[in-house]
């Protein structure tokens, strides 16, 4: 059965927003490298409507050269929205109802694992509804200070249990959880 992966750029105070003006001179070789086995073991990308709009906004008109670029493009999205009618950036598919019995059929079939880039609402979502697998982080050390947290307006306790952690360079941390019976008090 193919699992459901987030794999999100996190600062130290949990900012998952605008990586792009944070993450960047935290960037190395080795995490490119943990980027692209994640990429690697993909064949669907499984987003929210704001993350797949400014996503279509901006990698289809990347070249190749620019190496994500023809990943992104290539790879099916399956986007979780209420109100987006349509999905320009193909391949493509709008899931607007029954999100988990659809995400369960998908993990079914056969395939590779089905990653979530970005999209903190459906990250929280998916983790209170036990559809995720595992949450994967690349934990800056700077504290952003603003900008929307990974687990903003979480409501209830979710329990995780930390499957492998290292240091890859420059001070970030990857830390893989898996989701975990929160223990007796």
């Amino acid at each position: 059965m193919r699992k459901i992966v987030a794999g999100l750029f996190i600062s130290l105070d949990g900012v998952v927003e605008s990586p792009e003006k944070w993450h960047f001179p935290y960037f190395s070789d080795d995490m490119g490298a943990v980027v692209g086995g994640q990429m690697a073991e993909t064949d669907t990308m499984l987003l929210g409507r704001r993350t797949y709009q400014a996503f279509a906004e901006h990698w289809p008109h990347q070249s190749s050269d620019e190496p994500p670029a023809d990943f992104m493009n290539g790879v099916q999205k399956v986007v979780v929205s209420t109100t987006l009618d349509k999905a320009e950036w193909e391949p493509a598919t709008i899931i607007s109802e029954d999100v988990n019995d659809q995400l369960t059929a998908l993990k079914a079939q056969p395939g590779k694992d089905i990653s979530i880039t970005g999209s903190p609402t459906l990250v929280r979502t998916l983790l209170r509804d036990g559809m995720l697998d595992e949450l994967r982080l690349l934990v800056h050390p700077i504290v952003v200070g603003h900008g929307q947290r990974l687990f903003d307006g979480a409501a209830e306790s979710i329990g995780l249990t930390l499957v492998s952690s290292r240091t890859i360079g420059n001070g970030v941390l990857y830390l893989v959880y898996a989701p975990a019976p929160i223990p007796a008090q």
